[in-house]
């Protein structure tokens, strides 16, 4: 895509926002931009890329700007790819929104190896997470502690699942498409979790929060049981949730204590599942063998 002419190199704070094509990345973008912030999104589909891009521009306000950089992130090349991008663009990063995910209607199998559903809601914003905290620390590094934020987007949907399959991580065995995408946004909780700790020395907080039922496109590629649930429920619309997202990422609240999992702006508790600390720090490493065997080791990185 375009790149905005005005350089990210002032002291205007600089978020990233994934899935910024549509829904609730476009509006959480938008949001951002308003109040005078420095955007980097990023969007899989070159149309709707390029549409959110001059929608979110315009709404910049008070020296706000925004640059659309695409990929796909069940791919973890594309991954990588986007997150040397991003350092090329700037020096320090303040926010980092993992938005991007979705749901499959049945077992894909990437040219990489890995499981669509495991890749996209777990395995990328983990790798992108890792290859951007440098620019996180340095965004911290001159910033009171906690200002620096990694929100994830997760889901209710955890709460139908007991724990991670740690024989089959990623649901390439036994696949169900419900079951598969619970245990993803279990995958998100746990490692918000363990981000928290490992962040919280250097001044970072990371949190997750489930945004709801959201009239998207989320459900594009779900099964028949998925597109009839969201057709027929309640939904809101994907400024509710993007509200939410800006004020963790910028409220103080938003800042006390990583590792918590909100809903409409208040803490809720999840289930004892998400609460494991063993578990999170096991995804962890599983996560990190799993990205080795692919090719992208740490390279200098926690």
């Amino acid at each position: 895509m375009s790149s905005d002419t005005k350089p990210l190199d002032d002291n205007r704070p600089v978020a990233v926002v994934t899935g910024a094509s549509a829904g609730i990345g476009r509006a959480t973008a938008r949001r951002f931009v308003a109040s005078g912030w420095r955007v980097i999104g990023v969007g899989r589909d070159r149309a709707r890329a390029a549409d959110a891009e001059v929608e979110i521009r315009a709404a910049a306000r008070d020296g706000g700007g925004f640059d659309m950089l695409r990929g796909d992130f069940v791919r973890m090349a594309e991954v990588a790819r986007v997150a040397d991008e991003i350092a090329a663009m700037t020096a320090r990063l303040d926010v980092l929104i993992n938005n991007a995910g979705g749901v499959r209607d049945r077992r894909i199998v990437t040219e990489e190896g890995t499981e669509a559903t495991f890749a996209a809601n777990h395995l990328a914003p983990f790798l992108l997470t890792r290859e951007l905290m440098p620019l996180l620390e340095a965004g911290a590094a001159d910033s009171p502690p906690g200002t620096g934020r990694v929100i994830a987007v997760s889901s209710s949907a955890h709460r139908i699942t007991r724990g991670l399959d740690w024989d089959d991580l990623q649901s390439l065995g036994a696949f169900h498409p419900t079951a598969a995408y619970a245990k993803a946004k279990l995958a998100t909780l746990l490692f918000t979790r363990e981000l928290a700790r490992r962040a919280h020395p250097h001044g970072i907080t990371a949190q997750a929060m489930h945004p709801g039922i959201v009239a998207s496109n989320f459900a594009t590629h779900g099964d028949r049981t998925m597109r009839e649930h969201m057709a027929a429920a309640d939904t809101v619309p994907p400024e509710e949730p993007a509200e939410m997202l800006v004020w963790l990422a910028t409220d103080a609240e938003g800042g006390r204590e990583g590792g918590r999992y909100f809903y409409r702006g208040a803490e809720e508790t999840p289930t004892d599942a998400d609460r494991d600390d063993e578990a999170a720090a096991r995804l962890w490493i599983e996560s990190e063998k799993l990205l080795a065997d692919l090719g992208f080791q740490q390279a200098g990185h926690r």
